[in-house]
């Protein structure tokens, strides 16, 4: 799908969108989504430019994801997307900023492009040039990578909450660790997504700002430096969190294995308690005819009494000794 948009005195407006159409004078951004061959050969013969395919977007190399050519800039990004899911996903999306036109060609419908156009339907100063575009289509990813980062850091806090505090008197001791460490993973891979999402937008400004094809305003450089200290801020504290997920894992492991010690620990203390009574019953069990008290009438009273004197003073000196 092509969706062309020019700016308006009330803001970017949407002026276009089909292949048999021609592209008009005064078009500013044109948006290519799941582009076909038409629509992508329309773009290509009109501003002279190569739309890159789905499989050149996908490669790692910067070489091949940020380069000049015939005086227009390509720029891709890797994106994440579906992050209000429990599998969030990467894409990429290809930005050219050609002459007086932006185009940007994805495969994916992510939220920061949504609340990006409208937003700027409201706003005629951002949509003013093309690099003034890009510069707040990057603005708008950001600020989403930067509300997933703060969701999965107050995750993280609630996670510690479970883990480390004790239960409440009243309440089951027993906690499910399983659904603790499926939070943990789900947080583990948006955090991975997102950084590698920082990583490669952080790339793309630093290209941005070093190139010499595209002369930029005073003001689009400032805005292109000041994102690029939110791409730092926003890395460094995913970094952070991802050491506090490496932690919370490593500590909801040793619960884990503490829960199950405790288990193994009950039946030990069982077995110590209930072998000395098993040893007098085996005693008084033997097919003989002098055993102690054998014909005496209280003679099983004793044995009883033996029995559990012999469970209870070993559960005594556990006591005392805070074994237990």
């Amino acid at each position: 799908m092509l969706s062309i948009f020019a700016p308006r005195p009330q803001g970017l407006a949407k002026v276009g969108g089909s292949a048999d159409e021609t592209i008009p004078s005064d078009a500013i951004w044109l948006d290519l989504i799941e582009p076909t061959p038409a629509e992508e050969k329309l773009v290509e013969q009109t501003l002279r430019v190569d739309v890159p395919t789905r499989e050149e977007m996908r490669e790692i190399e910067a070489s091949n994801r940020l380069y000049e050519e015939d005086g227009s800039l390509y720029l891709t990004a890797t994106i994440v997307t579906k992050l209000d899911t429990d599998l969030p996903e990467s894409s990429q999306v290809t930005f050219i900023l050609s002459g007086a036109r932006l185009v940007t060609n994805r495969y994916v419908v992510p939220l920061p492009f949504r609340r990006f156009i409208s937003y700027a339907e409201r706003h005629p100063l951002i949509c003013s040039s093309p690099a003034l575009l890009l510069a707040g289509l990057l603005e708008s990813i950001i600020n989403r990578v930067a509300d997933v980062i703060e969701r999965v850091g107050a995750d993280l806090d609630a996670i510690s909450v479970d883990v480390f505090t004790p239960p409440l008197r009243g309440r089951a001791a027993r906690r499910d660790f399983r659904e603790v460490l499926s939070r943990i993973g789900q947080s583990g891979e948006t955090i991975s997504k997102t950084r590698e999402s920082l990583v490669s937008i952080g790339r793309l400004l630093v290209f941005v700002q070093q190139t010499t094809t595209q002369q930029f305003t005073n003001d689009t450089k400032s805005r292109f430096r000041t994102l690029s200290r939110d791409v730092l801020a926003l890395s460094d504290h995913a970094s952070f969190l991802g050491t506090k997920l490496s932690f919370m894992l490593d500590a909801t492991l040793g619960m884990v294995s503490i829960d199950q010690n405790n288990i193994l620990k009950i039946f030990s203390v069982v077995t110590v308690f209930l072998l000395p009574p098993s040893v007098i019953a085996g005693f008084y069990g033997m097919n003989f005819e002098h055993i102690p008290w054998l014909h005496i009438e209280w003679g099983w009273y004793a044995a009883l009494g033996l029995m559990l004197a012999s469970s209870l003073i070993p559960y005594f000196i556990f006591k005392r000794r805070g074994w237990l």
